[in-house]
């Protein structure tokens, strides 16, 4: 399958993409151990220059969220609706385990349903079309609670 049936990544070496499993890609500090993401080049913490790629944790925990209820600014805003179609989203930090928190947009845009604490899980979602005609894809957390609910529905 190529890449345009399955969407092209929203950015270049931001997650690992096409993958069956993927990834975030953050970078680890050979120096101090500081793990950052999206990756960089250089230690943000110690300054060094010696940095090594590192594929993120695809679970984590909610640490914090919100409701995105109004469109943000545009740009840097790029999605798929108009003001008038807007539709709020969920945003959050997910903390994966010993690496670093990240920042993410969520599957799930319902106060009721969102707790800190909860364990999630790293998708990849449509997220607009671009001038060329194709599906761009970019990362976000879903909670496993979610997943688990629907595949006991479909049972």
């Amino acid at each position: 399958m190529g890449e345009s049936k399955q969407g092209v990544a929203i950015a270049e070496g931001l997650f690992t993409w096409p993958a069956a499993d993927p990834c975030l890609i953050g970078s680890k500090c050979r120096q101090c151990g500081e793990v950052k993401f999206p990756q960089q080049s250089s230690c943000s913490k110690c300054c060094s220059e010696e940095v090594e790629q590192l594929p993120l944790a695809r679970r984590g925990t909610l640490w914090t969220w919100t409701i995105q209820a109004f469109p943000p600014k545009s740009p840097p805003y790029a999605g798929v609706n108009t003001a008038d179609e807007f539709v709020p989203f969920g945003v959050g930090y997910v903390e994966l385990p010993g690496q670093v928190c990240v920042e993410s947009r969520l599957t799930v845009n319902d106060p009721a349903v969102l707790r800190i604490g909860m364990a999630m899980e790293l998708v990849i979602e449509p997220f607009c079309i671009d001038k060329q005609g194709n599906e761009v894809v970019s990362f976000a957390f879903r909670p496993l609670e979610d997943r688990a609910a629907s595949v006991e529905k479909s049972k």
